[in-house]
């Protein structure tokens, strides 16, 4: 998925099945990653899809604190508050973020632990 800016030059933003599709809203999330990179508790973190029944999908950031460091959801939602509204992940999960041998996060992974047979429909369908 790309982007053009007001010059004509394009940006790759994010693969299409990254994408989360909330309400009628794409959510990149590379964009969420990029601004809570600059949170300095959070070791590792990524953002997935997850299943919604009012929005289809909500954006939710699986975070990893780092060692001896205490963080609450609130303290993380205060934080993207400079984010545009419909940016913001909507579900905080505290968990490790799995990757692979080469260092690269597995989302596929993970959208199927915290998404279970959703994961797998839009997998087929993308």
């Amino acid at each position: 998925m790309a982007r053009q800016d007001a010059d004509g030059f394009y940006f790759l933003v994010d693969h299409k099945k990254n994408v989360v599709i909330s309400g009628d809203e794409n959510i990149y999330p590379v964009e969420a990653e990029n601004f809570l990179s600059k949170f300095e508790k959070i070791k590792d973190f990524t953002v997935i899809g997850m299943p919604d029944q009012r929005l289809s999908e909500i954006a939710a950031a699986i975070v990893e604190l780092k060692q001896d460091v205490t963080c609450t959801e609130a303290e993380i939602e205060t934080f993207c508050q400079d984010l545009p509204r419909y940016k913001r992940p909507r579900k905080i999960i505290f968990a490790p973020v799995s990757r692979n041998a080469t260092g690269k996060i597995e989302k596929p992974l993970l959208r199927k632990a915290y998404c279970g047979e959703h994961f797998i429909e839009k997998e087929n369908q993308g």
